[in-house]
């Protein structure tokens, strides 16, 4: 909410929590976060919006677009990373989706929050063993890190490239 960079604070607490607890403490107060954005957004500048997009058939499409297909395409934005999460907060209140399915679609989020999770994850084990504070690991560790780091990557690509094929779709570009 307050365009502190949430991929930071996301390695973070995959270094400090691990996987399942850092992931789960990220998703909720990422969710929360965003829906505040979101409510400021809607309430102090909505009117505002509606003012100008009169003038605008193009941006009204867009608005109405999304007002209609909210769940589905607020979705489908979570999921790609490329589009900044604290600015998409606040455009998103700016336009007609429902605050149910702008909440509903923020599980959205999770695949990108479990990547930089894992990535924290390895990075503090990384900065544990360098400092000779963790235990040794074997081998097989390494290698079920290395396959799921491989894995998390491949599945964060393809779907971000379904999301932004989605997206596509359903504004009509």
């Amino acid at each position: 909410m307050a365009f502190v960079p949430g991929s930071l604070l996301t390695l973070a607490a995959g270094a400090v929590f691990g996987i399942a607890s850092g992931t789960l403490i990220v998703i909720v107060a990422a969710t929360v976060g965003a829906s505040l954005a979101f409510l400021v957004s809607r309430y102090f500048a909505r009117a505002l919006v509606e003012r100008r997009i009169e003038d605008h058939p193009r941006f009204a499409a867009i608005d109405a677009a999304i007002g209609r297909q909210g769940l589905k395409i607020v979705f489908l934005l979570r999921l790609s990373p490329a589009f900044p999460f604290n600015l998409l907060n606040y455009a998103l209140g700016l336009t007609q989706v429902r605050l149910v399915d702008y909440f509903v679609a923020s599980v959205g989020m999770l695949p990108g929050t479990l990547l930089y999770v894992y990535y924290g994850r390895v990075v503090g084990d990384v900065a544990a063993l360098a400092a000779g504070a963790a235990p040794e690991k074997g081998a097989a560790d390494y290698a079920v890190l290395a396959l799921g780091l491989v894995a998390t990557i491949l599945v964060t690509a393809l779907v971000t490239r379904i999301a932004r094929r989605a997206l596509r779709e359903a504004t009509g570009e």
